[in-house]
């Protein structure tokens, strides 16, 4: 399986405008930032992984604006994420922080891009991985064994509907 790019914090990322030039000229957005790799990562990738932090209950802006501005890459090619199996990840700083509201952005995010969403399944991990960071970053997060086991069972399900997914084609 292929994987790839990864985009964190710290980057360039500028807000769609809805300018639509990205319709209108099908050469990609007409701001010139980080997302430009991201989105040749995305297009290359067998499956696409969008994790969050989330504040005021749901998912950050600056992931809002990576979903927004695919746009672009969907302009010149609808189809282009069509099949891909998507997976999403949230950190909240409470335990009940938005976490299952940002995977449901994402998810949506996923079916309006006629991909297959993945979640961790029944019983702890229904959307995705959530993950509690105690407001302690990366500490907080190594100390949330039940996070961490929503990740675990969210990326096994994750890489088997991938195999699934390129068996059938």
């Amino acid at each position: 399986m292929r994987q790839g790019t990864s985009l964190s914090g710290g980057k360039d990322i500028r807000f769609c405008l809805h300018c639509d030039y990205c319709i209108r000229e099908k050469k990609g957005c007409i701001h010139k930032d980080a997302l430009a790799e991201f989105y040749e990562g995305m297009i290359w990738a067998d499956g696409v992984v969008i994790g969050t932090p989330c504040y005021q209950g749901t998912l950050s802006g600056q992931t809002k604006t990576l979903m927004d501005r695919c746009r672009a890459i969907l302009a010149k090619d609808p189809l282009i994420l069509k099949g891909k199996v998507g997976m999403g990840l949230a950190v909240g700083g409470d335990r009940n922080g938005g976490q299952e509201i940002a995977l449901q952005m994402i998810q949506n995010f996923y079916v309006i891009n006629e991909m297959y969403p993945c979640g961790g399944g029944s019983f702890g991990a229904n959307l995705g991985g959530t993950l509690w960071s105690h407001d302690k970053g990366k500490d907080g997060i190594a100390a949330d064994e039940d996070g961490l086991r929503t990740v675990r069972k969210t990326t096994k399900r994750f890489y088997d509907m991938m195999q699934k997914v390129r068996s059938d084609t």
